[in-house]
């Protein structure tokens, strides 16, 4: 079964949004627990999130997804990040939570 990596990481502009949905639960849920692990495992900074993401991607490169495929992939997802980090700049900083 091929897997299309495309509507998995481009915003589609709906409440529905895969992208917005898996980036949520990352940003709300795995960022802090891996922030969380790595403290009370005494690891380095990052070491979880890095090792973490590599065997993560390396399963999909096992489940038969290309590589140039998946950095295809990154390569969106990280520049999207990088444009909503310089708007989060230019507006005083990340949002703060709700008023």
């Amino acid at each position: 079964m091929a897997i299309d990596l495309k509507p998995i990481v481009e915003h589609d502009g709906t409440e529905e949004c895969v992208a917005c949905r898996a980036q949520a639960l990352a940003m709300q849920a795995l960022v802090p627990a891996v922030a969380a692990w790595e403290d009370a495992n005494e690891l380095p900074r990052f070491s979880i999130a890095l090792h973490g993401a590599t065997e993560l991607l390396g399963t999909m490169l096992r489940e038969g997804i290309d590589r140039a495929e998946i950095e295809d992939a990154l390569a969106t997802l990280l520049d999207d990040l990088e444009a909503q980090l310089a708007e989060d700049k230019a507006m005083g900083g990340p949002p703060q939570g709700t008023a």
